[in-house]
């Protein structure tokens, strides 16, 4: 949190956000505090699985062999909560209070230090919320967001004129051995493109992908190894 506080100090001029903010159900407060000062610039963001439900406890040597299943129960848009859900709603309302654009299956034109920039996102791919119906570019510069990085949309977003991708999701692989890398990407992202940036090319129309390794990892398995937490701080030119 200390941490998170200390980038508002930075020079920023937009704040991406790629989703899975939320441990915990009594953390929104928390996430929001340690936030704010970053939540005083400019910012675009999309919600992952962890925005929508708590973490349960699990096998994590499952994520070696297959990604992992759809969290059990279902969401509540209003009113009481499901056991395992958060309460997204209230997530989502800091974020638009402070001005951050909600990029989940919509598109926004942003002037980020003074150049407009389309912006399209997609809500959680991973868990079945996302609608690549929606996702349509322009011929201005066009940035994308995905929580997760399947290869069906980057496919998706390459193949509609998107310039930029920023994903998160796959931690980095979290756990990362001496020359092989990432075991698991938790997508069918190839593991050697867990962190970072790499380039694609569909048909005519090419696209680069960044990919966060981010900040933090489940309750249940608090382990990082040779996979650093990161914020990763872009210059465009």
């Amino acid at each position: 949190m200390r941490f998170l506080k200390s980038l508002g100090k930075k020079d920023i001029d937009l704040v991406v956000n790629t989703g899975d903010n939320l441990g915990h159900k009594d953390a929104i407060k928390p996430l929001l505090d340690a936030l704010s000062p970053l939540l005083s610039k400019p910012g675009v963001f999309v919600h992952g699985s962890n925005d929508y439900y708590a973490p349960e406890l699990k096998n994590p040597f499952g994520y070696l062999f297959r990604p992992s299943a759809s969290p059990r129960g279902d969401r509540v848009e209003s009113g009481a909560l499901v056991a395992g859900t958060l309460d997204t709603k209230a997530l989502t309302a800091g974020f638009e209070a402070a001005g951050w654009h909600n990029l989940n299956n919509r598109s926004q034109e942003v002037v980020v230090n003074g150049s407009q920039i389309r912006f399209i996102g997609i809500d959680d791919f991973h868990i079945g919320l996302s609608d690549l119906e929606k996702v349509s570019a322009s011929n201005q510069f066009t940035i994308a967001l995905t929580h997760a990085p399947y290869m069906k949309v980057i496919e998706k977003f390459t193949s509609v004129g998107v310039s930029l991708i920023f994903a998160g999701h796959t931690h980095g692989g979290q756990v990362r051995l001496p020359f092989i890398g990432a075991l698991t990407t938790n997508s069918d992202l190839p593991k050697k493109f867990a962190r970072g940036v790499s380039g694609w090319s569909f048909g005519d129309r090419n696209s680069i992908l960044s990919v966060v390794a981010g900040l933090g990892n489940s309750i249940f398995a608090p382990v990082r190894f040779l996979c650093r937490p990161e914020v990763r701080l872009i210059t465009l030119t």
